[in-house]
């Protein structure tokens, strides 16, 4: 009787390959399986809404600064455990209309009225930093925006050339956002274009200067330009600046 021998054992190198183009979802690589998103994983993250809806003189204060409340919703209710906003605040010189008084007061940033339709533009103010605490669903927080009657900045000068009305403000946001999905805490960046407009009172500024530089303006010059106007005021026994910039007004 022939003796029985065991038939071979298929090698890698003899082993028919695995179809896998019919078994896996395009995008997928061979020998994986397709990426799904596991129940109970991260949801959405919320996207806040902020509206300002209001502004008044920060108080105390040892310069003279604005505080603007904002109004913070978030959809759904989440529990946010911090908010780090990042703020630029911009005029929107485009969106109000201007009187002749105005406009001579504003020639300087702008250039003469025939050219202001082209000249118009939307002025930086200011960029802040606020750190707002913990809430459920909605809050209220004050965003500190410094000032200066310093006529160097384009601001000031702004909100000097106007006589009355409104100055209309663009906020534009950007943060980091900590909040509780189930029990674990998420960060997520504000979405693009979070904004807000408002339209300030003119007063408002107004009042602010007037509460820390009662009846003065500031007006910073070079040191030789000092020099010279000291010089003059002292040769002309000229009790004051006021009195020394009036006389050369005057053409003495």
């Amino acid at each position: 009787m022939p003796p029985t021998t065991k038939p071979p054992t298929p090698t890698s190198a003899t082993a028919p390959p695995t179809p896998v183009s019919a078994a896996v979802p395009p995008g997928t690589r061979p020998g994986t399986a397709p990426l799904t998103r596991a129940p109970g994983g991260p949801s959405e993250p919320p996207e806040p809404r902020i509206e300002v809806v209001g502004v008044e003189p920060a108080a105390p204060a040892a310069v003279p600064a604005l505080d603007f409340t904002l109004s913070i919703d978030v959809p759904g209710g989440a529990e946010v455990r911090s908010l780090t906003l990042a703020t630029q605040v911009r005029i929107d010189a485009t969106r109000r209309a201007y009187g002749e008084d105005d406009q001579e007061r504003l020639a300087e940033l702008f250039g003469p009225p025939q050219e202001w339709s082209r000249n118009l533009s939307s002025l930086l103010w200011a960029q802040t930093v606020t750190q707002v605490p913990g809430f459920t669903g909605s809050t209220r927080v004050r965003v500190t925006v410094p000032c200066t009657y310093d006529f160097e900045v384009a601001a000031a000068k702004y909100f000097h050339g106007l006589a009355d009305g409104d100055a209309p403000l663009d906020f534009l946001f950007t943060g980091t956002l900590f909040y509780l999905d189930g029990d674990r805490l998420q960060a997520a960046h504000l979405p693009r274009r979070t904004e807000a407009g408002f339209a300030m009172p003119v007063r408002v500024w107004r009042e602010l200067m007037e509460r820390h530089f009662p009846h003065t303006a500031w007006l910073r010059l070079g040191r030789d330009t000092f020099d010279l106007l000291y010089a003059y005021r002292v040769r002309h026994t000229l009790p004051g600046w006021d009195d020394a910039i009036r006389s050369l007004l005057a053409g003495r």
